[in-house]
C-alpha cells in the first residue's frame, strides 16, 4: 500500500494495532540471514523502523549484543517494550521514538545494522549511503528489500508497484547498489511465501474484515481498507513475481 500524505494516519493506525508484524517475516528467517554474519562479539545492532519488534526479540535471543530498536509509532514501540519485559530482556533491548530521516547517533558505533522491510521508506540507495556512517569499519548491514524476482512482470502488478513504491527493482540492480555503496556482499535470499501469510498477511486480512463493518460508511477508510485488500490479494496471485529479498552486506 502506498505511503502518502493522503493517508489517514488515524484509521491506518486503527487498522495496524496489536498486529503481531507490520510487514513480511519470521524468526527463522531472521535467524537466516543473521548466521550469514561472521561472529562477532557483544555489537551494538541498531534496528531500524523495528515496529512492534518481533525480530528485535529474536536478534536479542540469538546474538551477544545489545539491541536499540527505533520506530515513529510509539504504540508500536509499546508493544515491542511488552515483549521485552515478558521476555525479560531489559538489559538487552532499548527502544527510541525516532525517524530514519533523523538520525544522530555516534558514528562508527554499532556492529550491525538491521532492517526488516522499513528500508523502502528512505529508499533502498539512500537508506545504504546514509546508514553506512553508523556502521565501525568491516561490520555489517542486513536488510529486506521489495523486489522483482522475475523480469518482465504481469501489467498489473507492475503498474501497481510503479505506482506505491516506484524503487522496486530486480535483484541484480539491487546487488549493483549495494557495490556502489560501498558494502561487500555476504549473501542474499528471497523471503518465501510463508514468511508473508502467518504473522502478517493472514492477521491483516482478519482485522481488515472487521474494519468493514466500524467503518461501513466512511468512504476514505473504506478506500483505505480496500487498498490493503488489494495487495494481499495481489500478492497471493502474483508471489511468485515479487517480493522482498534479504541482502546481508559488509562495510567496506
Amino acid at each position: 500500500m502506498k505511503m502518502d500524505d493522503n493517508i489517514d494516519w488515524n484509521i491506518f493506525f486503527d487498522i495496524h494495532k496489536d498486529l503481531p508484524r507490520q510487514g513480511c517475516g519470521r524468526d527463522k528467517y531472521t535467524e537466516k540471514a543473521f548466521n550469514m554474519i561472521p561472529p562477532i562479539i557483544n555489537p551494538n545492532i541498531l534496528d531500524i523502523g523495528c515496529g512492534p519488534g518481533l525480530q528485535t526479540i529474536h536478534l536479542a535471543k540469538i546474538s551477544s549484543g545489545k539491541i536499540i530498536g527505533i520506530d515513529i509509532h510509539q504504540p508500536f514501540l509499546d508493544q515491542l517494550n511488552k515483549l521485552v519485559k515478558k521476555e525479560k530482556l531489559i538489559k538487552k533491548i532499548s527502544t527510541i521514538n525516532k525517524s530514519m530521516f533523523n538520525m544522530d547517533f555516534q558514528k562508527n558505533f554499532f556492529g550491525i545494522i538491521w532492517a526488516e522491510g522499513s528500508i523502502f521508506i528512505i529508499g533502498f540507495e539512500r537508506g545504504l549511503k546514509e546508514w553506512k556512517k553508523y556502521l565501525k569499519p568491516k561490520v555489517f548491514l542486513a536488510v529486506h528489500e521489495m523486489t522483482w524476482l522475475k523480469h518482465n512482470p504481469p501489467k498489473a502488478i507492475r503498474d501497481y508497484w510503479n505506482d506505491v513504491y516506484p524503487d522496486i527493482n530486480t535483484i541484480e540492480y539491487n546487488l549493483e547498489i549495494v557495490s556502489k555503496c560501498g558494502y561487500n556482499l555476504i549473501d542474499y535470499f528471497p523471503l518465501p511465501e510463508d514468511a508473508w501469510w502467518k504473522f502478517y498477511y493472514n492477521p491483516l486480512e482478519e482485522r481488515l474484515q472487521k474494519m468493514r463493518i466500524k467503518y461501513i460508511n466512511i468512504k476514505n477508510a473504506f478506500d483505505l481498507i480496500e487498498s490493503e485488500q488489494k495487495e494481499i490479494d495481489l500478492y497471493r496471485k502474483n508471489y511468485k513475481w515479487y517480493g522482498s529479498v534479504f541482502f546481508i552486506m559488509q562495510k567496506i
